[in-house]
């Protein structure tokens, strides 16, 4: 049994799950302890005692700890991208991608703890001066889904330390196995006991016990729209700073003036590969309709020619479906577009393969609408439709025309429309000629409207989050 980390000790428990592979779902790759509302109690009270010395800490010392998580990362990155494409099904050139990435993070905090900032500012009254700085929050709680097992949890953890928080942290029940390693990397730098805390278990009992507890001073969390809510009710009793990201129903416009090629490869890769489980994902193809026929064409054909396959295959484009329960939420949301008048153009397909595994052929659709269920719901899976459109206006119009507003996308060459769009889209985060799924570690990451809530993460805005400002008046 894989322990929780509690206060600098590993700790085992009476009840553990066995966390199975994807792409053969008769390898279980270990065993992980449960938590219990008293483990998580515990872990909170050891976050809470170890706070005032972790802030008082050096930028140094903190520099220090992070630089060898990244070094550590960079090291086993081979194992550690292994184990990602096994529990969360990942090709292994995404797992390497992700697992280096998340060291690329750290190896980021890790510079940030040298470089606080804050501002001296002469004040309106004589003999005055004002001091502007940044201070850590106190106990944080991070909840993270299960589709990044590595970088999510880093983009979090890396700067609740790097600005002087302590953590309390609960990684999806369905991927424990890379949470864990990396709370074996941090344990094994020598952070002070109490500062980093590992408690994997069940949402219903580590998350509310998390959310109950006054002395979790901050939430942060990725998942679902409806979790979240969950989330910030709980945490508005407490008057807690929270982060909530919530997903996408991302759109990519396609002009007609679209490089042809260039438009059908960014589809097909924010669309389907890491198997469509990315919240950046480029679920509704919004296309002008001089281009349409050829693009349907093109992109037909390269879907078709997508390999479905063991994420440890070099040969495979897309890997499994994380898990059964998701693979019936596609296979769902595959017959509602269906039943509403959808055409499924290609895919759709259980794959059957020498495993027992949660494979599905991607699945395009058009002749789609955006009132349909498929374009207003966020699928979460290798499932794309495409929505025909007059002009670039009603594209706008329609790419716009969601709850949701984390990242979209235009395929153009024309630098007038692509500006009116960057302007006038409403999401977080927009791409020009590039797939939407796809983010930079060293700015900011988040959207707008039900995608998101609070101060971004990633790059230098994430001290918006993970720390707070004092504002002193001093007169010698």
């Amino acid at each position: 049994m894989k322990p929780l980390l509690i206060d600098g000790a590993w700790i085992t428990t009476s009840h553990a799950e066995e966390n199975r592979n994807p792409s053969n779902t008769d390898e279980v790759i270990g065993l992980y302890a449960h938590a219990g509302r008293a483990e998580t109690q515990a872990a909170i009270e050891a976050a809470r005692l170890s706070f005032p010395a972790w802030a008082a800490s050096t930028p140094q010392f903190r520099f220090e700890i992070l630089n060898k998580v990244a070094d550590e990362l960079t090291l086993r990155k081979s194992e550690i991208a292994s184990l990602l494409s096994r529990e969360e099904g990942k090709t292994l050139r995404e797992g390497l991608q992700e697992t280096e990435r998340a060291a690329n993070i750290f190896r980021f905090f890790a510079g940030e703890c040298l470089r606080p900032a804050g501002d001296l500012i002469p004040s309106v009254r004589p003999d005055v001066s004002v001091e502007v700085t940044r201070e850590p929050l106190g106990v944080v709680g991070i909840v993270t889904p299960w589709n990044f097992p590595l970088a999510i949890p880093s983009w979090k953890i890396a700067p609740a330390l790097c600005y002087g928080n302590t953590v309390v942290f609960k990684p999806a029940e369905l991927v424990p196995g890379c949470a864990w390693v990396l709370a074996e990397i941090l344990h094994g730098t020598g952070i002070p006991k109490g500062v980093f805390n590992l408690v994997t278990g069940k949402g219903s009992v580590v998350g509310n016990t998390m959310l109950s507890a006054r002395d979790v001073e901050a939430v942060t969390f990725t998942g679902s729209q409806a979790v979240g809510s969950l989330v910030a009710q709980a945490s508005i009793k407490h008057m807690r700073k929270l982060q909530l990201e919530m997903g996408g129903k991302n759109p990519l416009v396609v002009l007609d003036d679209a490089d042809l090629d260039l438009a059908v490869d960014c589809a097909v890769d924010g669309a389907f590969y890491s198997t469509g489980q990315r919240c950046t994902a480029s679920s509704r193809l919004i296309v002008t309709e001089g281009i349409y026929g050829r693009f349907i064409e093109k992109l037909t054909e390269k879907c078709r020619g997508l390999t479905v396959g063991d994420a440890l295959d070099p040969a495979t484009d897309i890997g499994p479906v994380a898990s059964a329960s998701q693979l019936a939420t596609d296979i769902d949301y595959i017959e509602i577009a269906r039943a509403q008048g959808g055409n499924l153009r290609c895919g759709g397909d259980i794959v059957k393969g020498h495993n027992h595994g949660y494979f599905l052929q991607p699945a395009l659709f058009t002749d789609t609408d955006n009132n349909m269920r498929i374009n207003r719901e966020e699928v979460f899976g290798p499932v794309a439709s495409v929505i025909r459109v007059r002009d670039y206006e009603e594209a706008l119009a329609t790419s716009n025309d969601t709850d949701f507003g984390l990242c979209s996308g235009i395929m153009t060459t024309s630098l007038k429309h692509a500006a009116h769009f960057r302007r006038e889209s409403r999401a977080g985060m927009v791409m020009v000629n590039l797939p939407t799924a796809g983010v930079d570690y060293h700015v900011p990451f988040g959207g707008r409207k039900a995608s998101s809530y609070g101060p971004r993460e990633q790059g230098r805005y994430a001290a918006e989050f993970f720390s707070t400002v004092k504002t002193s008046y001093i007169r010698p």
